[in-house]
């Protein structure tokens, strides 16, 4: 028995072994199977909607903590760790995403960026609109600051993206997205562009409604420059539309007989009420500078130039502002050419001629009115007139056949009392010249056709 006892005492020193090899197998084996179970416990979630997930693996025990989006995603997502083969215990850490009241979505660009703030409801919902806002605005950085929230309206994709297109054509500016609600604010980046956006708004999804349209259009701009040297008018800017456009062309053309018109209008909605009335009547004020510029903003027409004599800058000034439209306003910055050099009256003789070849002096049909188309014309021939100040000028006024022999001497008579009176206007004397009218009887060409009648119409000057 002794002996026994001194035999089983003895069997404790072969434990100590056992213990330090079974502790070295667990601290060897345990973290693989942890990290074997934590991998498994991840993919359990593949078809699960989660954010913010993390989980940790302790021994057999995982502890799981994610943001839900709904009750019934956060319970689904439990199971399924739950159901991994080998986890003995879950410590649910997991919440629902935050909700927000109300859900707010905002899209704003400047000149750097295009941000996006305020709420998406998903994950796959943010990463879709951040991709279609880089589409939108190519080249130009995207900054997301967006968060996930619950309480998305229904459709707020489609409602999003729809607001998103918009971005586009806006040269800065914001749109907000509140529950259903959306307001919008900005510059839009080209003529129509406003236009455009109001029209795409019409197809939101049903149940969203514009709060506040706030997007302005950018200035309509006309502009024309007179260029002496070049010898030509060039036109730039916006007409409302193609009958506008073909009749600015052609009242250029009438109003600038000594300029090659160079036309680079386009066209675009967006005009300001009276646009085209206005338009004309500042080109008829272009037309009597020697040299200008004429822009046309929104309703506001801005003159510059110079004038070919004295009397011209102050009824050039007035002519305009009695020529705009109601509520337009006027910015004439007017000075006078120097005098040209005076010349002999051969020379003037040759300068009259070489006006009068290029452009005629109009008047209205059967009348004595001369046509304020003329009046660049007109003025050109007084800046020579003053060049010959010694100078005795006739006036000679011609019909075509048509009509009376009778009426058309005494029209022709009053025509070139019409065009003496302008010039006396002026300022230059009256005893320089001498209207005489001569009807039809001296024509320079035929009167069996439109042409050669137009040509027999005519206002001739001789320096005697």
């Amino acid at each position: 028995m002794r002996g026994l006892l001194r035999s089983s005492g003895k069997w404790w020193p072969g434990v100590v072994p056992l213990a330090i090899l079974l502790a070295i197998a667990a601290w060897t084996t345990t973290p693989p199977l942890e990290a074997d179970l934590a991998a498994r416990a991840q993919a359990s979630l593949k078809d699960t909607v989660l954010d913010k997930t993390l989980i940790t693996v302790a021994g057999r025990d995982v502890t799981f903590a994610a943001e839900a989006f709904s009750e019934e995603g956060r319970r689904s997502a439990v199971a399924a760790v739950e159901s991994v083969p080998g986890v003995r215990l879950v410590n649910d850490q997991t919440s629902l995403v935050p909700e927000a009241k109300p859900f707010v979505w905002t899209i704003e660009r400047d000149v750097v960026r295009v941000t996006l703030g305020g709420s998406a409801p998903l994950p796959a919902s943010k990463a879709r609109l951040l991709d279609a806002a880089r589409a939108a605005v190519s080249g130009v950085e995207v900054a997301d600051r967006l968060s996930l929230s619950r309480g998305a309206p229904l459709r707020f994709d489609a409602a999003a993206l729809l607001l998103i297109d918009q971005i586009g054509k806006l040269k800065d500016g914001k749109i907000t997205l509140s529950d259903s609600e959306v307001t919008l604010a900005g510059m839009a980046r080209e003529l129509g562009g406003r236009e455009a956006i109001a029209a795409a708004l019409k197809n939101l999804p049903e149940g969203y409604w514009i709060g506040a349209n706030g997007i302005k259009a950018p200035p309509y701009v006309f502009a024309a420059n007179k260029d002496p040297v070049a010898g030509a008018l060039t036109l730039t800017g916006y007409v409302p539309d193609n009958t506008v456009h073909a009749a600015l062309a052609v009242a250029a053309a009438r109003k600038f007989f000594n300029e090659k018109v160079i036309d680079n209008l386009k066209a675009s909605v967006g005009a300001p009420q009276g646009f085209a009335n206005a338009v004309v009547s500042a080109l008829g004020a272009l037309s009597r500078l020697s040299t200008g510029t004429l822009t046309v903003s929104d309703r506001e027409v801005k003159l510059s130039g110079d004038a070919l004599y004295d009397a011209a800058a102050g009824q050039i000034r007035g002519g305009l502002s009695k020529g705009l439209p109601q509520g337009w306003q006027i910015k004439a910055e007017i000075s006078v050419k120097p005098p040209a050099t005076p010349v002999d009256p051969t020379v003037c003789q040759q300068l009259f001629a070489d006006l009068l070849h290029k452009g005629q002096i109009q008047f209205d049909s059967g009348r004595a009115t001369i046509d304020p188309d003329s009046t660049g014309l007109l003025d050109r021939l007084i800046e020579t007139a003053m060049r010959c100040p010694t100078a005795t000028i006739e006036i000679g006024g011609h019909t075509d056949s048509d009509g009376d022999a009778a009426f058309n001497q005494t029209l022709s008579e009053k025509r070139a009392q019409a065009v003496s009176e302008y010039l006396v206007h002026a300022g230059l004397p009256p005893e320089r010249f001498r209207p005489v009218g001569f009807g039809s009887t001296r024509p320079v060409a035929g009167n069996d056709t439109d042409e050669g009648r137009a040509q027999n119409r005519r206002i001739e000057f001789l320096v005697r």
